[in-house]
Parts: C-alpha cells; structure tokens; sequence
C-alpha cells in the first residue's frame, strides 16, 4: 500500500509540475481576422515615358495603413497588381519590410511590374492594386482595399547569355547566343544549338561576366520537356544539360533546344526544337523513310526569331518539318504555310536564302 501510494504522490507532482510550466507559457493569443490596412496611391494614371527609362524619379506611391489584429504582430505586407479580369489568379507581387508602409517605383521599375503581367506595349489597360497583409501561414491572410489603375506600358526587350560547353566556356565566345525577353516580362526563350546531347551550360545576365548566373539548384532536370528548378547566384552553382532526342537516322540525335527561362517561376525547360528543309529540289532530296535523313537543317536567329539558311536549291519542290520527322511538317504557298500544307514549288535553280517563322507560320525564299 505505502509504495502504491509513493507511486500516486510522484505521479501528482510531475502532473502539477506540468501545468506549472503550461501556465509559465502564457495564454495562446488567436486572431479574430484582423482589420486591413487602407491603401491609397498619389496617382491612378500614373505615366510610363520610354525616355525616361534611367530617371530615378518615383512616378507613383502607394501607402497604406498597419493593419490590426487585435494584439502586436510582425506583419508581412505584400503589394499585388494583377490584371482586370483575371481575378488574382496570376499577379505580380512585391514584398514589403514588416515596418514598411509606403513604397515608390520608377519609370522602370514599374513598367517592368506591368509587363510581367503579358500586357501589350503601347495599349491602355486597367489594373488592380491591392496590398496583402498576414502574420503567419497559419492565419489566412488579410486584404486592403482595390485600387485601379488605368497604364500604358511600353515593350522593353531584354536579353540573358548563354555560355557552355558548345561554345568552350569562352564567355563571350563567338558561338554564344543569347535567350530573348520582348517585353521583358522575365520568362526569355531562344533555340541554342548545342554541339553534344548532354551539354552543359549557365545562364548569365551580362554578356562576358561571371559575377551573377542563373544555375539549377539541384543539377537535375525531370519531366518532358525535361524542367528544371532555378537559383539566382553569385557564386558556385550547378550546370543545367541540354535534351537530346534520336531520330530514323541512328547516326542523328537532335541537340538543338528550344530554352526557355521563367525567372518569375525559377524554371528553365528544354526542349529538343530543330526545323529543317525536305524536298527534291533540297540538296539531299526527300528522306529516306527509317533510314539515311536528307534534312538540310536551319539556323535559329534569337534576335529576330525566325529559322534560316543559305542553301542551293534545284527547280522542283521544299517542305519544312521538325526534328526531322513528318510529325509535324509545314507547305504552302505565296509565304503563307500551314500544318501538312503542300510542297512549296521552286520554279529555278539557284542558291537562295530560305527563311522560316514557325510562330507565325510564314516563309521567304529569295
């Protein structure tokens, strides 16, 4: 009995001991929602000037007001602007310090804000702002009010480079090419041509510098087309490699990739991308089913986008096609193509440039 007993009044006084240092914890505090803050802009027709791309002037404020969860918090404030009519689905957002509670933009920096958002240079759109405001992601987050803005952004194209094995790691080399952003909305696409089917490379923002470079995080890519998880680092970093797909040839891989880089996202993906030219007027003539592949094969120029080559083409008749297979091939006629179109006639022998935009669906031959 008297060690059942030892047994309880040690038992009690660990239990006691436990709600002594429960309590020497505090009371848990809960949210009850929390009041946004109020958020007002010095202007909604604030005015982008291409001019004025190096003007460190703020052309628009926003503030706003704490917003108050009924006891002290560290709030996180994040500015969103969004399209009208996409609802929030795919913002551009901004973080905000804790103790911030206004912020300015540039004639750059905003109008790089905007063109994240796919809107079209040189038209007037309305978009949203608003400013999200939370204290942990255990607690959903609070909204101010929207406030709309009517802009007009202007098309920026900008450029990142791609050095790598295929050109030597020269860094400039004269083989190494570039990946292009048109709106300079930070997704940059090109088609580099790399010389082996798993070629290494990086991604640098200033041609000729290492000091910054875009590298995989991992140094593995998943999926097809293979995709790739990105950092932004000063130092070290792994290589990405580039896709490489077989063809009927056994003696031909395709190694040029179609490069894409969504800074916005920290993706690359790649994709194995190569048109060439068929036909009996082509030097190779058409392809020999599962065999020996004639395909003259293109190059892609980065800065205006378009397939080309300099070849000699006898009288009679070209196509176009991807990755030399008949899967996807391109004819026409008058410099219009379109999907399995009909064979493209050469009415004389001569060499020509040939030139293929793929996107649009438009050839030239002169």
């Amino acid at each position: 009995m008297k060690t059942v007993l030892t047994k309880f009044l040690a038992i009690s006084s660990i239990a006691l001991l436990m709600l002594a240092s429960c309590k020497k914890d505090g009371a848990i505090v809960t949210s009850n929602g929390g009041k946004p803050g109020a958020l007002s802009a010095n202007s909604t027709t604030p005015v982008l000037d291409k001019t004025k791309l190096t003007d460190t002037t703020k052309i628009i404020s926003f503030t706003f007001t704490k917003a108050n969860y009924g006891f002290s918090a560290a709030v996180t404030n994040t500015l969103q602007i969004d399209a009208v009519g996409d609802n929030w689905a795919n913002p551009t957002s901004f973080s905000l310090g804790s103790t911030v509670l206004s912020q300015g933009f540039t004639t750059a920096d905003f109008n790089a804000l905007l063109l994240k958002l796919n809107l079209v240079g040189g038209v007037t759109a309305q978009v949203n702002v608003r400013v999200v405001q939370s204290v942990s992601a255990q607690v959903a987050p609070i909204y101010s009010n929207v406030l709309s803005l009517t802009v007009k952004p202007f098309n920026l194209a900008s450029y990142v480079y791609v050095p790598g094995n295929y050109e030597g790691w020269a860094n400039p080399g004269a083989q190494e090419d570039s990946l292009l952003s048109a709106t300079s909305n930070g997704i940059f696409t090109g088609i580099i041509n790399f010389a082996l089917p798993s070629d290494p490379f990086l991604i640098v923002p200033i041609k000729g510098s290492w000091a910054f470079k875009y590298a995989t995080t991992n140094g593995k890519g998943t999926g097809s087309p293979i995709t790739y998880s990105t950092e932004y680092v000063s130092g070290g970093g792994n290589n990405f490699y580039s896709s490489s797909i077989a063809t009927a040839d056994s003696t031909v891989k395709i190694t040029s990739n179609q490069v894409v880089l969504d800074v916005n996202k920290n993706t690359l993906t790649l994709t194995p991308t190569l048109w060439s030219i068929v036909g009996d007027a082509s030097p190779g003539g058409w392809p020999a089913g599962s065999g020996y592949q004639s395909d003259t094969d293109m190059k892609f120029n980065n800065g205006t986008q378009t397939w080309s080559a300099v070849v000699h083409l006898g009288a009679g008749a070209i196509k176009f096609r991807l990755n030399h297979d008949w899967g996807t091939n391109l004819g026409g006629s008058g410099g219009t193509l379109s999907l399995n179109g009909a064979n493209i006639t050469i009415a004389a022998a001569g060499t020509y440039t040939v030139t293929l935009d793929a996107a649009h669906l438009t050839y030239t031959v002169k």
